[in-house]
């Protein structure tokens, strides 16, 4: 699992004022919770770049005041317009206590339905996974080789080792759909085979 080094710098005021003053800074205020007490603090925006623009899961190794935690982002808000991120909340971690993460979805291998002329369609790109911390997978793979054209992959049929996948098991992650050339190909070659079959 990938891991980043971020330092931020404790609040001592938690109001709607102090906050946007540090966002003119720079910086974003942030809450660390999960341990024995929530921590309020700042981080620098430029810092959580590559922790926040990124599909993979990141292990934060937070340094706040000399006080190091590792952790996780939990939930991220941006601001509507500007699409600067307004306020994160980290999650500390524990070796032996399981957290709920979402994780990217990887697939792999060639569908036969799309070398025939079906369409690929993705309905999940991250899937929610329990587990301990350590155990958590950096990306899940769905194979695409059975995958003809009407078939598709469903949450039930992925298996993650020392985990469990909370989505709901009936939930598609992906399926080869008829696409309109194909479709229309298979109209043409019926209409064709009529013809011939009509003709004596």
């Amino acid at each position: 699992m990938k891991s980043i080094a971020i330092s931020g710098s404790a609040r001592q005021n938690v109001g709607k004022r102090d906050a946007k003053e540090l966002r003119y800074q720079g910086q974003v205020p942030a809450v660390l919770y999960g341990g024995k007490e929530q921590t309020h603090f700042s981080v620098s925006a430029a810092d959580l770049k590559p922790v926040l623009y990124t599909p993979e899961v990141v292990f934060i190794e937070l340094e706040i005041n000399g006080t190091k935690t590792r952790a996780i982002v939990q939930d991220a808000q941006f601001h509507p317009l500007t699409d600067l991120v307004n306020h994160v909340d980290f999650l500390e971690l524990s070796d032996d206590k399981e957290v709920s993460i979402n994780i990217p979805v990887k697939l792999t291998g060639t569908s036969p339905g799309v070398k025939l002329g079906g369409k690929l369609v993705q309905k999940l790109r991250k899937l929610r996974v329990k587990a301990l911390p350590n155990n958590l997978p950096q990306e899940i793979e769905v194979p695409l080789e059975s995958l003809e054209v009407g078939k598709s992959f469903r949450v039930d049929q992925v298996t993650v080792e020392n985990a469990k996948v909370l989505n709901n098991g009936d939930d598609t992650i992906v399926s080869v759909i008829m696409s309109r050339a194909l479709r229309q190909a298979e109209q043409e070659a019926a209409k064709a085979a009529q013809g011939k079959g009509g003709k004596k």
